[in-house]
């Protein structure tokens, strides 16, 4: 891959100087960083080789060859070391600062090259020390953060599955950003000037709206490859003519802050939306027992009974003689039993039943497409396995039982939920008063 990388990147260099876009240091830094097993004496020494033989293939002289590459491996030794001792938490694109980091790792790297490359600018291209260091280190921090977003909040391998169900999800108006994206690039190149550069902008910030942090990345990776090939084309920015001006590393500097805008915004946006699934997933589900809560549970059954005219039921169940649990175990032994018993009735359930808690040791079932035959084996089903022994965490074994009370209806007239959940519930306290630990049952329709 960095041998690639390197003949990729060599093409882009004019005779006689160095390459406008390097993408090979921040390839390696990313695998080491994503694959750590490659940081080890060996994939230096495979990097280094893979350096080299580029250079070998297009005729570099041994002398320009050993010092080019020793910048280069300079620059990516000391941008792995920085970012190895950054905090845990920031060393993956999941919060803001994490481009602040990150943009402290491009800045080490790139001086890092920058003091090889000063030092050997007057050897190499007869500038001086200080024009060399300048260039250099631009040029570094430009390619770290034009390709190192990217690499660091790409998915893992275990994640792709994921990602392709939700590439097979998306609608035509998904990519609507993107095409934005490439028309605003297509207007910058029929239009010309150094204006261009921003002409992108208001596509990317779209596009960092729209989408998660990776594809925004990636994006504005490829907005920095094309921009920073548009500036060597821009007489005013001849390479050739004006390695180290100040135009020249102003623009580079530019294209690169531009590019990290977008990717700020996306990981801003990702982590709004996690804490709103966050903040929608505690407003709907008991904190307790993880199942849905009173309104959540409503909700969901009503949609489903609305959009579905077969048959259906609906479960009331009630722990037995809870009270003396909590007496006998304590309230954190009392919840422990709850949290079982919640686990051990949606283990009984079909993939679209819905389970929610409506009292303290008191939960509701509703079961779609369900006849009264199914809704009774299922309820016979929850009440066996709630009989089953509970351990708690100091060793103990505890058993209880339930008693469950059950609504149905064919389907043919139609019901509202809360009479199928009232006739549950008043089948629940016929279970109650006739023992206990069965299932009692009603047809209201």
């Amino acid at each position: 891959m960095v041998l690639a990388a390197c003949l990729a990147g060599l093409l882009t260099r004019p005779v006689g100087f160095l390459a406008f876009f390097w993408p090979a240091n921040a390839l390696l830094l990313g695998l080491m960083i994503r694959v750590p097993g490659t940081a080890r004496p060996y994939g230096w020494l495979a990097a280094g080789a893979a350096y080299m033989a580029a250079d070998l293939i297009i005729g570099t002289p041994l002398l320009k060859n050993v010092i080019l590459n020793a910048a280069n491996l300079a620059g990516v030794g000391l941008a792995y070391a920085v970012y190895t001792r950054l905090p845990p938490g920031l060393r993956r694109l999941r919060h803001p600062a994490s481009l602040l980091h990150l943009m402290l790792v491009a800045v080490a790297g790139g001086a890092a090259a920058g003091v090889i490359g000063g030092l050997a600018n007057p050897i190499l291209f007869g500038r001086s020390v200080i024009s060399g260091w300048v260039f250099w280190c631009v040029t570094e921090i430009v390619n770290f953060i034009a390709i190192l977003p990217a690499l660091l909040s790409a998915p893992t391998l275990a994640a792709w599955p994921r990602v392709r169900a939700q590439l097979a999800r998306t609608r035509w108006t998904d990519y609507l950003p993107v095409l934005a994206l490439a028309l605003s690039c297509l207007a910058a190149l029929l239009i010309g000037g150094p204006g261009t550069l921003a002409f992108p902008v208001p596509a990317l910030l779209w596009c960092a709206l729209a989408y998660p942090v990776f594809p925004t990345a990636v994006l504005t990776s490829l907005f920095g490859f094309g921009t920073l090939s548009l500036v060597a084309a821009m007489p005013v920015f001849d390479v050739a003519a004006s390695q180290a001006t100040s135009d020249l590393i102003s623009a580079r500097l530019g294209i690169s802050l531009v590019a990290l805008a977008p990717i700020m915004l996306a990981i801003a946006m990702q982590n709004r939306n996690r804490l709103m699934a966050r903040l929608q997933h505690l407003a709907a589900h008991d904190t307790l027992t993880g199942v849905a809560n009173r309104g959540a549970f409503q909700a969901r059954a009503q949609a489903l009974l609305s959009s579905r005219h077969g048959p259906a039921a609906a479960l009331m169940i009630d722990l037995d003689h809870f009270k003396r649990v909590n007496d006998t175990v304590g309230h954190a032994g009392g919840d422990a039993v709850l949290v079982t018993f919640s686990q051990r009735v949606a283990q009984c359930l079909r993939r679209d039943d819905v389970l929610g808690r409506v009292g303290g040791e008191e939960f509701a079932v509703f079961l779609p497409d369900c006849p009264a035959r199914d809704a009774i084996g299922i309820a016979e089903r929850i009440r066996a396995a709630v009989k089953q022994p509970i351990r708690l965490r100091d060793g103990r074994q505890l058993t209880v039982t339930a008693s469950v009370g059950l609504s149905t209806t064919d389907g043919a007239v139609p019901v509202a939920l809360e009479t199928l959940l009232a006739e549950a519930d008043a089948r629940l306290y016929d279970a109650k008063s006739r023992g206990r630990d069965r299932v009692e049952g009603i047809s209201p329709g």
